[in-house]
């Protein structure tokens, strides 16, 4: 296992719940990932939300993937660190395949990209539960 198949997981189940901190509260949510490369995993957001400011306040992340099937299914869990993105190619690509984030007023400095492009991911199953220390990591 390497990189690449966490690249592959994540694009064929993009929907992510990224956990956060905001003081000394855990914070959840669902995100629609943008894409994922070798580069790391994509994502946008509005810099006035508040996921953004405790991303800001700490930089630190969780993502879990999800393959849902019969059973628990199957998980990719990352942690790792953003990075935020001041790319104006990025932007218009983001523009380009995502129109509809203007329709919600993201633009300008409004619009927030990050990424985690460093950090540690390994893969679950209901059958190594009692073994995910265990499971194989892959640094990236």
């Amino acid at each position: 296992m390497d990189f690449s198949d966490c690249v592959k997981f994540a694009n064929e189940n993009p929907t992510t719940y990224i956990g956060t901190v905001e003081g000394d509260q855990p914070r959840v949510r669902a995100f629609a990932m943008w894409f994922a490369d070798a580069t790391g995993f994509y994502y946008h957001t509005g810099t006035p939300k508040k996921i953004w400011h405790q991303l800001k306040e700490n930089p630190k992340v969780e993502l879990c993937f999800h393959a849902p099937s019969d059973g628990a299914g199957q998980m990719m869990r990352v942690a790792g660190t953003v990075e935020f993105l001041e790319d104006a190619a990025l932007t218009e690509r983001l523009i380009e395949e995502r129109p509809w984030i203007l329709d919600l007023g993201l633009s300008g400095n409004k619009l927030g990209m990050f990424r985690v492009a460093h950090g540690e991911a390994y893969f679950w199953t209901a059958e190594s539960n009692l073994r995910e220390n265990e499971a194989p990591r892959v640094k990236f």
